[in-house]
């Protein structure tokens, strides 16, 4: 088991990027605030609020990362990667909270609909926003796939989502203006809304299935059937894999089975030869091996989560 190798304090590289997002955020959110202001438009104040929420959650992802990077201690032997996911938990909540103070403001605003007034400098203004966050959300979201950090994909796919967002809203704006029909404005509104909760939901079940141990995705746990097999012998053989993730770290279990006759040193070297290969082939990897002898029927008790028994002997 190795556990010292992403303990040495955040890493410099996300805190640089989270406050790549948070200075996104307050540009973003004071350019849009001026398109409504221009406008009054129901969608492009929807598409600031979530802004809003967008500087929010980068702050706290910004604690999360140092929190998920203190070193294991007495009371989390196992780390603290799993904050990663209480990120996750927070930014969803938030999102489904502003989708419920955008759907009142749209209601509002489809019962009492108002004429649009500076179209142009609005949209100009909200697509200069929106182009900031395109260029801010590719970066996160291609460092989150390098970093395996789930704090990072979660605020740049919430960032990518703005993006789509802010179009709709140009779109039902300028549509407003073509049409002159008023309550399309607020219509787009309560499609922005909808948009944010389907968002909030995929986040949601990404922090849930962490938190409930879901075993590691299809490719990573490929790679491991793969390392696995080049070890496979005649006389080792492999049973028990269990996988799982926490944060940006992996963790495998798995029995290995060999001849009983074999000594203790020989054995202990061909774990230590799958340990070295299951960490290479996965980055932040941390891996338990459990020897068994290959000849003894009670090694196979133990291959499900809850250990059999032999039945009882039949007295007389």
């Amino acid at each position: 088991m190795n556990l010292d190798r992403i303990e040495q304090g955040p890493d410099p590289s996300l805190e640089r990027l989270i406050w790549l997002s948070i200075a996104a955020a307050v540009v973003t959110i004071a350019l849009k605030f001026v398109a409504w202001a221009f406008t009054g438009s129901a969608g492009l104040l929807s598409d600031a609020l979530e802004s809003v929420v967008n500087l929010f959650a980068a702050f706290f992802a910004l604690v999360v990362v140092h929190w998920a990077a203190r070193p294991a201690d007495e009371e989390h032997a196992y780390g603290h990667e799993k904050a990663d996911y209480l990120a996750a938990a927070v930014e969803s909540l938030l999102i489904l909270g502003a989708a419920a103070a955008i759907g009142y403001l749209a209601v509002q605003r489809l019962l009492h609909p108002v004429a649009l007034s500076h179209i142009g400098t609005g949209v100009a203004v909200s697509a200069v926003a929106s182009i900031i966050n395109l260029i801010v959300a590719r970066i996160l979201i291609g460092q989150a796939k390098r970093q395996r950090s789930l704090v990072l994909e979660a605020d740049g796919r919430h960032l990518m989502t703005d993006v789509w967002t802010s179009v709709g809203v140009i779109v039902g704006v300028f549509a407003v203006r073509i049409t002159g029909w008023r309550q399309l404005d607020a219509i787009v509104a309560l499609a922005v809304a909808a948009n944010i909760v389907v968002t909030g939901i995929v986040l949601m079940r990404r922090f849930t299935g962490g938190l409930m141990d879901r075993t590691l995705p299809a490719n990573e746990q490929k790679v491991v059937e793969e390392i696995l097999d080049r070890f496979r012998q005649d006389d080792i053989r492999f049973h028990a894999l269990r996988t799982r993730r926490a944060g940006r770290r992996a963790f495998i279990s798995v029995h290995i089975l060999v001849p009983g006759e074999w000594s203790v040193q020989r054995a202990h070297d061909v774990a230590e030869r799958v340990d070295a290969g299951l960490r290479e082939g996965l980055q932040h990897a941390t891996v338990f091996t459990h020897l068994e002898p290959l000849e003894d029927p009670k090694s196979f008790l133990d291959a499900a989560l809850d250990r059999q028994e032999f039945p009882p002997a039949a007295e007389g």
